[in-house]
C-alpha cells in the first residue's frame, strides 16, 4: 500500500473538471491507499466552516466517504483555505494537522509544509499571513455574515492579484536557506511541500549530508500526485499511479 500526497487542487466551481477528478481520485486510487495527505489549499476559497459554496458539500461528502472505508486523510491549511475549522472536520473526519508537521513516512521522517512559509523573501506577504493567521482577527472575520465576508474576500483577492502583477518571480517561490534552516530544525533528511506551483524533485546540501525536496503540482489545469511506498516514490498524475517507482 502507498501514502499518497496532493496540494494546490484549489477546487472551485470555476474548474469543474478538476472537482471532478478529485471526485473520482478519492472515491477509486485513494481507497486503495495507506493514508492521504492534502498539503493545503484543497478549495480555492474557504470562508468558514458555514460556507456552502459549490463544490464544498460535494467535496465534503466524497472526503466522508473515503474516511469512512478507512483511510486516514490528514490535511495542512493553505494560503486559501486556511479557516477550514473543527466543522470541517467532524463532518469529513479528515484531521488538521499543525504546519509544519513531522510524520514518518516508511521508516524515515520526512518535514510536510504547505510551504508558503518558507517564502521569505516576499515579504509583504510574509506580514499578511501573519496577520491573517492571528486568531483575533479571524474570530473578527467568522463574526460576520457570510455574504460580507465573501465581499472582504473578493476585495482582498482584488489587492492580492495586482500586487503579484509587481512582484519579481524569483521571490515568490521558497528562499534556499529557508529551506535549509527548516529541514536542519526539524533534523529531516526529506521535505514534502505544495504552494509553489513547480513540482520538482531537488537536493538539497544540509552540510553533512544531502537531502530531498519534494515540491507537488497544483490542479489547475490537471491532477498532480505524489506516491511513495517501501520501493521508492513518484511524482507525476493520477493516471500513473500504476508506473514504476523512482
Amino acid at each position: 500500500m502507498a501514502t499518497l500526497f496532493v496540494s494546490d487542487l484549489h477546487l472551485s466551481p470555476q474548474r469543474p473538471v478538476i472537482v471532478e477528478t478529485f471526485i473520482e481520485f478519492l472515491g477509486r486510487e485513494a481507497r486503495a491507499a495507506e493514508a492521504l495527505y492534502v498539503l493545503g489549499d484543497c478549495f480555492d476559497r474557504w470562508l468558514g466552516d458555514d460556507d456552502e459554496t459549490p463544490p464544498h458539500r460535494e467535496v465534503i461528502e466524497a472526503l466522508a466517504r473515503l474516511t469512512e472505508s478507512g483511510v486516514p486523510v490528514w490535511m495542512l491549511h493553505g494560503n486559501h483555505d486556511f479557516l477550514i475549522g473543527p466543522g470541517f472536520e467532524a463532518e469529513t473526519r479528515c484531521r488538521l494537522l499543525p504546519d509544519p508537521s513531522v510524520i514518518r513516512l516508511y521508516g524515515e521522517r520526512a518535514l510536510i509544509m504547505h510551504g508558503d512559509t518558507l517564502c521569505t523573501d516576499d515579504v509583504g506577504y510574509q506580514a499578511f499571513r501573519a496577520y491573517a493567521r492571528d486568531p483575533v482577527t479571524q474570530r473578527a472575520f467568522l463574526d460576520q455574515p457570510l455574504d460580507e465576508r465573501a465581499r472582504e474576500a473578493d476585495r482582498l483577492r482584488a489587492e492580492s492579484k495586482t500586487h503579484t502583477r509587481l512582484k519579481p518571480e524569483e521571490i515568490m517561490d521558497v528562499n534556499a536557506q529557508a529551506v535549509i534552516d527548516a529541514m536542519c530544525v526539524h533534523d529531516v533528511r526529506l521535505l514534502i511541500h505544495g504552494h509553489t506551483h513547480r513540482p520538482g524533485v531537488q537536493s538539497v546540501d544540509l552540510g553533512n549530508r544531502t537531502g530531498t525536496r519534494v515540491v507537488l503540482g497544483d490542479w489547475y489545469e490537471r491532477d498532480s500526485v505524489l506516491v511513495w511506498d517501501e520501493q521508492g516514490y513518484r511524482l507525476g498524475r493520477v493516471r500513473d499511479l500504476a508506473g514504476s517507482p523512482t
